[in-house]
């Protein structure tokens, strides 16, 4: 790659990096407000706050970088043309495929990129907020329990502890469970501490005893015990941990547990996210070619980009539709998984024999006249109600 390859290459990647920060800081703001409650319900900091709900930029990023890569290519493809960069290098005798080399180099990027994210990065990181967020909510039903006072929850549930050591240890815990309505059971312990797992969370206590009365009897059952698990999960809102489709990594979606019961009850669901995750890296690549074949060949003052862009824009949504329809579609026919391939591999091909043969793609004449009429006429019609209202 050459000094002109290096100045396109630095030139798109970065205008990538700078409408991806952009984009994705909008998309983030807007996702994060719908979890400001833990910090004016739940009285977390603002530290806790922004670490949870960063958590989600990787699934961003892998949505918004293709999307962000298609505008970095047109900006430094409209920025070449005004500055007539595209017309020199063609009269010096460059190919195509030499222009287009930097900017596939910047694609290869990006895919690697989005490829990371969608195979490790983007369900890792939702792993851990599903299991923050669980830890916060029973931080909140713990945090409720003060030292020495009852306290009551769901209405037939009482807490009560001694004091809280300076670690966070409960120590001397009575819990009164009143929920069943065939028996009452309470529990003593010495101490307790607070357990997150993939199982749920759970209230582990230590050193005690547990008072089992069956309604209709007359004597407790009286068992002792070392260690007792008892399930806060219901409490802090999380059933068990249960990993979600997007939570699972690209092995697991592809060889699942077969007694998994989330894979059970929505297969279809599984063999969709393993398709789109790796038709994924595929769209910076596809996008940059559908762009570069609209607005890479070098034109004239008077034939306009603005129809290409416009062109470029339209087919590079249509190519993503594609994808969403075939993803959706396929969890009940798998059939359906075939057209993000087919697509990709259209847009692709296609594209690329327009970039070998330098090719410019311009809309057919009559489209041109019907939209030029329509903005003359606007025009005249703008200027006729400013006349008017003088």
């Amino acid at each position: 790659m050459g000094s002109i390859g290096r100045y396109i290459f630095r030139t798109t990647f970065g205008a990538f990096l700078v409408v991806l920060v952009s984009i994705t800081t909008l998309m983030w703001m807007t996702q994060a407000l719908r979890d400001f409650d833990l910090m004016t319900h739940q009285g977390q900091s603002a530290l806790v706050f922004i670490g949870i709900t960063s958590l989600i930029i990787p699934l961003l990023v892998m949505l918004i970088a293709p999307i962000a890569l298609m505008i970095a290519v047109a900006h430094v493809l409209n920025k070449l043309s005004n500055d007539s960069e595209l017309i020199v290098m063609n009269a010096a005798g460059m190919p195509p495929w030499r222009i287009f080399r930097p900017f596939l180099a910047a694609a290869i990027v990006v895919s690697l990129l989005v490829a990371l994210i969608a195979v490790y990065l983007s369900p890792r990181c939702l792993r851990v907020l599903r299991e923050w967020i669980t830890s916060v909510r029973a931080e909140v039903v713990t945090s409720s329990v003060q030292p020495g006072r009852f306290t009551v929850l769901e209405g037939k549930l009482t807490f009560h502890i001694r004091e809280r050591s300076p670690n966070g240890q409960l120590l001397g815990i009575m819990v009164d469970d009143q929920r069943n309505p065939k028996e009452r059971m309470t529990i003593f312990a010495e101490h307790g501490d607070i357990l997150t797992n993939d199982a749920g969370v759970f209230l582990v206590l230590e050193n005690g005893t547990a008072h089992r009365h069956e309604i209709g009897e007359g004597d407790p059952t009286i068992v002792g015990f070392r260690e007792h698990a008892f399930d806060l999960s219901r409490l802090a809102g999380m059933p068990a941990v249960r990993y979600s489709v997007p939570e699972r990594y690209l092995w697991e979606l592809y060889s699942p547990p077969p007694d998994d019961q989330i894979y059970l009850e929505q297969p279809g669901q599984f063999r969709a996210e393993i398709h789109n995750r790796i038709t994924a890296p595929l769209y910076p690549l596809a996008f940059l070619v559908v762009m570069f074949a609209y607005l890479g060949a070098p034109r004239t003052t008077r034939q306009s980009r603005a129809f290409s862009l416009v062109s470029a824009i339209t087919v590079a949504s249509l190519l993503r539709a594609a994808g969403f329809i075939g993803t959706i579609a396929g969890a009940d026919m798998p059939a359906a998984l075939v057209i993000p391939y087919l697509a990709l591999a259209a847009a692709i091909v296609l594209g690329y024999l327009s970039i070998a043969r330098g090719v410019i793609i311009e809309p057919p004449a009559f489209v041109t006249t019907a939209v030029d009429w329509a903005i003359e006429a606007t025009a005249r019609r703008t200027a006729a109600l400013l006349g008017q209202t003088r």
